[in-house]
């Protein structure tokens, strides 16, 4: 079958892809960002580039597609437009095409009362329903695998503290599902007609409350841990103490705290009918993400979801730093030695690896969480080499050109203003210019203040790092 597959670049996407190549099915994936599709080594598969905030077309020839468009924002007023907006779009075009079935991947939802998160991803189910071409909605409770935002966070508390004192929502209870065995569900309604203008729900054989959930991975880990509910823990103070002990940003805290105000349990087993099925329990579903971990084998993280930051998607292409309204600061080293071996130490900044005075970038990260950012524990990509669209921790990948030795970064930190930061590699007769180039667009008088209350340190750092980067890989500076 020809399959059209949206949110190709995101968490189930980029498994899905590998999933229905593996089936045999011929792709064709839907994307704003080509440059940040990861494909197996070796495929070559169409490409269409679309905003799905605008009007697009798409080919006529597609037999079936999957909706994986979900769009995060710190406004929820504003997701909830860029969601319905989407939907809309997406509809419209698709109506176009000989396409015969749309599969849709949802919340778990059972209560008329329901987040702002939750309800836009049901809102959207009913926008596709209402279109030309039957849906199948496959709606699933908290997904647990390498990478995906749920297990992500049970690993980061459970890992760092020994005692927690937990809000209301760990009493909570849901049926988390393995990762594995969403994909085959997506895989398997394919093409069935049975599955045509239906809803299924799909979760694991487990119902456990948030806090055992905790409990029982600390077990499989060897970590004696404790956790004691309090009632005096709001969503809001549940979001903040999410940001500063786990990785998520705040969007994604209040999202997840906002849609554990119910419980997320199976009561539809239709599908079961269907498709017989043995779903991996909690704790099998958690072995098999410790070992892509352990592994470094890490296919897609919700870290990396294009749509997970606040960035405009005007600078989700190569661009050229802005040249009016800002201020910048620009540190040079000229070397001798290999500039590929230089470049490929900018590449592995960031996350474990640091950069220079780690004390400094880890206390600009506290102070940016403090204030609802990203902060350090985003970390970065388990790859070796970012690419466009990649989280490095407050930073977001906008530029990776080996061959003109370029990197650029764009500032998901909280800050009065814009900034980007790039890295660049130049001949210099027989020798090179490492620059690194820091410019900012403030906002305002208070942005101003900023940029030169940091001037000094940045300085500091800029020259240490540039330090780093040569003589790290056997350069000398001139």
């Amino acid at each position: 079958m020809r399959i059209l597959l949206t949110g190709a670049n995101g968490y189930i996407g980029t498994r899905l892809l590998r999933k229905l190549l593996e089936r045999g099915h011929q792709v064709v994936a839907l994307v704003r960002n080509p440059e940040r599709l990861r494909l197996p080594k070796g495929v070559e598969i169409e490409v269409v580039q679309a905003d799905l905030t605008q009007p697009f077309k798409l080919p006529e020839n597609i037999d079936a597609a999957y909706y994986l468009v979900h769009a995060m924002s710190d406004d929820p007023r504003l997701f909830s437009h860029i969601d319905r907006t989407s939907a809309l779009n997406f509809s419209a075009a698709i109506s176009k095409t000989n396409c015969k079935q749309i599969v849709y991947l949802s919340g778990l939802v059972k209560d008329a009362k329901l987040s702002t998160h939750l309800s836009s991803r049901l809102e959207v189910e009913q926008i596709l329903q209402n279109g030309s071409v039957p849906i199948t909605s496959l709606r699933t409770s908290i997904i647990i695998g390498s990478g995906s935002a749920s297990f992500e966070m049970i690993r980061d508390l459970v890992e760092k503290l020994p005692i927690m004192v937990a809000p209301r929502w760990v009493r909570k209870k849901c049926q988390p599902i393995a990762i594995a065995d969403v994909l085959d569900y997506l895989v398997d309604v394919l093409g069935n007609k049975k599955c045509y203008k239906k809803t299924f729900e799909i979760a694991g054989p487990e119902v456990i409350a948030y806090k055992d959930m905790m409990l029982r991975y600390a077990k499989k880990r060897g970590l004696k841990r404790v956790v004691i509910p309090v009632p005096v823990l709001t969503p809001q103070l549940s979001s903040y103490w999410l940001i500063f002990i786990t990785s998520t940003n705040y969007y994604l805290a209040r999202s997840l705290i906002d849609s554990l105000k119910n419980d997320s349990i199976k009561t539809d087993d239709s599908i079961d009918e269907i498709f017989p099925k043995q779903c991996l329990t909690y704790e099998e579903a958690i072995d098999r993400a410790l070992q892509k971990v352990k592994q470094n084998a890490v296919i897609s993280s919700w870290r990396d979801s294009w749509v997970a930051s606040d960035l405009p998607s005007k600078y989700s292409k190569y661009i050229e730093l802005p040249k009016y309204g800002c201020v910048s600061q620009a540190t040079l080293y000229q070397f001798s030695g290999d500039p590929d071996q230089v470049m490929e130490n900018v590449f592995n900044l960031g996350g474990e690896r640091g950069y220079y005075m780690n004390w400094a970038w880890k206390i600009r990260g506290v102070i940016d969480r403090t204030f609802g950012g990203v902060g350090l524990r985003r970390g970065k990509t388990e790859r070796k080499k970012p690419r466009p669209g990649d989280a490095l921790d407050f930073w977001r990948v906008l530029l990776v050109d080996k061959e003109n030795r370029r990197f650029l970064l764009y500032a998901e930190m909280r800050i009065p203003g814009e900034a980007w930061l790039e890295f660049r590699i130049d001949p210099n007769g027989d020798n090179w210019t490492l620059s690194q180039i820091a410019t900012f667009r403030p906002k305002g008088v208070l942005g101003r203040l900023y940029w030169f209350a940091l001037y000094p340190i940045h300085s500091l750092i800029f020259k240490g790092l540039g330090k780093k980067l040569i003589e790290g890989a056997g350069g000398k500076i001139l």
